[in-house]
């Protein structure tokens, strides 16, 4: 049996890890098996380089360094959490995964693509989710929101046209590839923005209980 593998994605203050505990809640509710991870992390190794990438003491980090990390965290996501689950034929909710490093690296940091997409065939295989939902808000209002959280790591101290270009990133992204991706605006409630997220991923799971029924 085959899980089912959902990210969710966006830039700074989109409410991403709200909404994975949310969704994770309501399919657990369903009686699915759910495994709620996010990157880079979900790994004592992974957390480690987490700590190295986010930290304020790393702002002297290259741009492709800092790209080598987030791939070396993902392999060992993949490798000790992603993967298991499912096999195991669990569902998988990732606040983050490789749309966030092609929007970061990518369009934000100016990586060529080509590098981009090598790495991503070492670290990944071309692992792709079945369902992405990249919650979408204005950059000032993203960014406002964090500072309200007291958010503060490396990133978030990039200026805004850093985050601009990261957004505009996500949206060509998202237009590329509309089969898996859907774009929600995450203005809203969290309330709103959940039923929102439900909404896109129901076909989703309408489709996976039909499949599992032929299997049976």
């Amino acid at each position: 049996m085959t899980g089912f593998f959902l990210s969710l994605e966006g830039i700074e203050g989109t409410g991403k890890s709200t909404q994975a505990r949310l969704l994770a809640a309501y399919l657990r509710s369903r009686g699915y098996t759910v495994v709620q991870t996010a990157e880079p992390g979900g790994t004592p190794i992974s957390l480690k380089i987490r700590e190295l990438l986010l930290s304020l003491d790393s702002r002297e980090m290259d741009q492709v360094t800092e790209l080598l990390l987030y791939n070396a965290a993902r392999v060992q996501h993949i490798k000790e959490v992603i993967a298991p689950a499912l096999t195991r034929g669990d569902i998988v909710i990732s606040d983050r995964f490789s749309d966030s490093t092609l929007a970061y690296q990518g369009y934000g940091r100016g990586i060529d693509r080509q590098v981009i997409d090598a790495l991503d065939a070492v670290a990944t295989g071309c692992m792709r989710p079945d369902l992405t939902v990249i919650l979408d808000v204005d950059v000032e209002t993203g960014l406002r929101r964090n500072k309200e959280m007291k958010k503060n790591d490396r990133l978030e101290r990039e200026d805004v046209a850093f985050h601009q270009k990261v957004r505009r990133g996500f949206h060509e992204i998202a237009a590329a590839e509309p089969e898996r991706i859907r774009l929600i605006p995450c203005s809203e409630s969290i309330e709103a923005v959940h039923e929102a997220v439900k909404e896109a991923l129901a076909p989703f799971l309408k489709e996976r209980g039909r499949l599992l029924l032929q299997e049976k």
